[in-house]
């Protein structure tokens, strides 16, 4: 019996030295040598938008497949520029101050991924300079490489900055925001023709004096997100057209005086918020032919402000385009149009808001609105919203507009309004569908009610030209809304 006992042991002892060689046998890969066998890249070119100097990028992935029935190995991957390059590698979760690996392998039928970063030293230089270097590969005797690429840009940095003095941004650089940028009380900023002014990520303009925007048509003023990758979906989306890459403008003087023109504003969380409580002073605010376009809560808040507006663009936003609570409110030859839903990237859906809400109730100051020759349209059947306890007592006129509702206004300061139709096509294109690369454009479509509607003399007097530069008196018969149509060109 003893004998048997110590037989079974030693059996089962060459079992499972036998079934250990077995394990590490199988793990020792097979590797290929031949040099026909190669990796695959998922791109042979990895381009980086614009990158702030002293900031670095967002981190962009290169994957590295092995197709082959073998495992592979790469003898070296490296930066042509190695440790002085500006941009970093990590390959396979390692870091190397030098940028260079050796001996990486990829199982049979596997993959391997690269990450990549780049981080441009100030280059004291106004303009942007293409920053390259080369990813190269070694394997089985083959040289393989991927160009990297970026644009690298010096900024001028603000980081929670007080204005405290009357100041001038001029457009040699762009600025880039962290925190907030401020203006003290009674101080004023101005901003030259071209200026571009870049948000970091909920940064926000906020002015206790004034803001003196001053655009022109050729060299227009930008404020937007800092985002100038992509988000990888199947086909890349810029984040820039995603709402909510930064915070927004707050006008809060009540003594303040804001002129923006010719400025373009996009994908924040608030647009311009203007607003005031004091009844016996009430801040101005004049914008002309501006663009304020995508924004996650509002475009236009006024409460307690006279706002002049005037062949500008305010559309999409998860609630009111434009919201008005007391004070005097002019807009002329606007565009209003809130189709925030129609997005196919946007994961937001708008709430119950119309496009435009005129509140004559708990205001502060005494209220009177003025539209003349504008479009108001959107995804809901209501976009225009006027509450008031007195209909009898409101003052407003609105005039030679094209209005959503599922309802008209039967109220007397309503005269020559086209009120919409079920079957309207009032724009180009409502919807941003980016597998397709379609994107808005609030301009006419060829058969839209807005073509003729506007009154001659107000678009004469106030704006001859539209948003785009067109003579909208040319035909005689100008449009309403920010934009005059025009036939497509015969190459279109």
């Amino acid at each position: 019996m003893f004998k048997f006992k110590k037989t079974v042991f030693f059996f089962t002892k060459l079992i499972i030295l036998g079934a250990i060689i077995n394990f590490f046998s199988s793990c020792q890969e097979d590797f290929t040598t031949n040099p026909a066998d190669t990796v695959l890249f998922s791109t042979d070119t990895l381009t980086f938008d614009t990158t702030f100097t002293s900031i670095g990028s967002a981190t962009s992935r290169i994957m590295v497949y092995n197709s082959n029935n073998k495992a592979i190995r790469i003898s070296s991957i490296f930066l042509a520029s190695g440790k002085s390059s500006a941009f970093k590698i990590n390959v396979d979760g390692k870091n190397n101050e030098n940028n260079q690996f050796t001996d990486i392998e990829i199982g049979a039928k596997d993959s391997l991924y690269i990450f990549v970063q780049v981080n441009v030293d100030p280059l004291d230089n106004n303009l942007p300079l293409l920053i390259e270097d080369a990813l190269i590969f070694l394997v089985n005797g083959n040289i393989k490489t991927i160009t990297l690429q970026a644009i690298g840009q010096d900024a001028i940095i603000f980081r929670n900055k007080l204005i405290a003095n009357d100041t001038t941004l001029t457009a040699e650089k762009p600025y880039l925001v962290f925190g907030y940028l401020a203006v003290d009380s009674a101080k004023t900023l101005r901003l030259d023709p071209g200026v571009k002014i870049y948000f970091h990520n909920n940064a926000n303009l906020i002015v206790y004096g004034n803001l003196m925007a001053d655009g022109t048509f050729e060299k227009p003023i930008t404020m937007r997100g800092d985002r100038f990758d992509k988000i990888k979906f199947e086909t890349p989306v810029l984040y820039n057209v995603v709402a909510g890459q930064w915070g927004g403008i707050y006008l809060l003087w009540n003594k303040g005086k804001h002129v923006l023109h010719n400025v373009n504003l996009n994908s924040g969380y608030v647009g311009i918020y203007f607003s005031n409580q004091d009844k016996n002073q009430l801040p101005e605010l004049e914008i002309s032919n501006c663009r304020i376009h995508n924004f996650l809560l509002y475009g236009l808040v006024v409460q307690n402000g006279n706002v002049k507006v005037l062949n500008s663009e305010i559309s999409n936003s998860s609630s009111f385009c434009v919201y008005l609570n007391g004070g005097q409110h002019t807009f002329i030859h606007c565009t209003i149009a809130n189709y925030f839903n129609n997005s196919s990237v946007q994961p937001i859906l708008r709430d119950k808001e119309p496009a435009v809400m005129i509140m004559d109730l708990n205001r502060i100051a005494p209220m009177r609105t003025t539209f003349l020759n504008c479009a108001i349209a959107g995804s809901m059947e209501n976009e225009f919203t006027l509450a008031t306890r007195f209909p009898k007592l409101y003052k407003g006129t609105f005039s030679h507009c094209y209005i959503r509702r599922a309802n008209a206004l039967d109220l007397p300061e309503f005269s020559n309004i086209r009120w919409s139709e079920k079957n309207d096509t009032v724009f180009k294109n409502i919807y941003f569908d980016y597998k397709k690369g379609t994107y808005f454009n609030f301009e006419p479509d060829s058969v839209s009610p807005l073509i003729g509607l506007a009154d001659y003399n107000i678009a004469a007097e106030n704006c001859p030209v539209d948003l785009n530069g067109i003579n909208r008196l040319q035909d005689g018969a100008p449009d309403a809304g920010a934009y005059e149509w025009m036939p497509a060109k015969k190459d279109e």
